[in-house]
């Protein structure tokens, strides 16, 4: 996974890389920053004209598609305002017209592998879920391939680049660790992760001495939030659920939380401040996080199975209100034994929020709003 990785470091840097799919070469680059100019760059490389390929939750969201990802042909001519309104503009009937929007919808084509891969990178990249591609024609074969040897472009091979949102199962490196007591829980110990591509560190916090032989071990997956956790953000419960989990966990004798870096559900903080901005206009965070090209929650918990697999607990109590975590648990290995409501306040910033976690995404919050009325 290699080459994988750097080509993350490359698109975040706002460079093409090569992603080769069987005989079809494709040049792939983020949307995000991507101005007019280097939407035509893109296309005397590889000599063929763009494409924007968009991801089914872009695509329903616009009204098109018929489930699967799908790409656009750009043609010349008000490409950057197509970019913004097509990629990630909330109403992109305004910024194009109804029969503009209509035009473009109607000359969608199927998806391929490296158009596939090419949105697994920028998911994995964190970046906008939406790419600028560009089939290589066989006019430009040598020009490509003298920038591949000469080090001006990355080349990865799509099967590879398809599969970097599943990480590197059993490959987690435990790099460091010190104690380290806290307000609400003494004695704590805190053991840092790395993945194996660097990109991202995940932390267990241990506890006290919890028993990992019989009983069932105090657990918590925490997703990192860093307007809520750090600077207490009314928007969300985030930041007290981190803390009372850490004070009932003590409570129970001991047990581990772990602190996964899945800013935003998986969307990472850039996307999560685009969300809110989104939801300041009228949407709850599900559909705001459509618009931009999500799911409804991006996040993957095998990383939580190999950090409990590394601390040798394969039974717990797991707080959440979240079914989704127990069923990746369970699915990893892991006996959830029991699960334990774990809440934060409700107040009037977070209402809607956690309404949309309640009604349309499970989450399981009826003790919360009951305590409200």
């Amino acid at each position: 996974m290699h080459q994988v990785e750097r080509a993350i470091f490359d698109l975040r840097r706002g460079l093409p890389v090569l992603v080769v799919a069987k005989d079809t070469r494709v040049l792939v680059q983020a949307i995000e920053g991507a101005a007019e100019t280097a939407v035509s760059r893109l296309g005397e490389l590889a000599g063929t004209t763009p494409a924007l390929v968009l991801s089914r939750h872009r695509l329903a969201i616009l009204g098109a598609g018929d489930g699967a990802e799908a790409r656009l042909p750009l043609p010349e001519g008000r490409v950057q305002r197509r970019l913004e309104a097509l990629a990630f503009g909330a109403t992109p009937a305004a910024s194009l017209g109804q029969a503009g929007l209509e035009e473009c919808c109607a000359a969608l084509e199927a998806a391929g592998p490296a158009d596939l891969a090419a949105l697994a990178l920028m998911r994995r990249a964190l970046l906008i879920p939406s790419a600028l591609v560009a089939r290589v024609a066989e006019s430009r074969d040598d020009a490509v391939t003298q920038a591949v040897a000469d080090g001006t472009l990355l080349t990865v091979a799509a099967e590879q680049a398809a599969r970097c949102l599943d990480g590197a199962g059993g490959m987690l490196r435990r790099v460091s660790e010190a104690r380290i007591p806290l307000v609400d829980a003494f004695d704590c110990r805190f053991i840092l992760f790395r993945e194996p591509d660097g990109l991202r560190e995940h932390v267990a916090v241990v506890i006290g001495d919890p028993a990992l032989e019989a009983a069932a071990v105090p657990l918590r997956l925490h997703s990192a939030c860093l307007t809520g956790d750090l600077f207490g953000s009314l928007r969300c419960d985030c930041g007290e659920q981190l803390r009372n989990a850490v004070a009932e966990i003590e409570a129970l004798g001991g047990g581990v939380l772990l602190y996964l870096a899945q800013e935003g559900r998986g969307i990472g903080l850039a996307n999560k401040l685009r969300a809110y901005t989104l939801q300041d206009g009228g949407l709850d965070t599900l559909d705001a996080d459509q618009i931009l090209g999500f799911g409804e929650d991006e996040r993957r918990y095998g990383v939580a199975v190999d950090m409990l697999d590394a601390l040798g607990i394969r039974r717990v109590q797991l707080m959440t209100n979240n079914p989704l975590k127990m069923a990746a648990l369970a699915q990893g290995g892991i006996e959830v034994v029991e699960r334990q409501a774990l809440y934060g306040s409700l107040n009037d910033h977070n209402h809607r929020y956690l309404s949309a976690k309640a009604e349309r995404a499970g989450h399981l919050l009826d003790e919360v709003f009951r305590a409200r009325r």
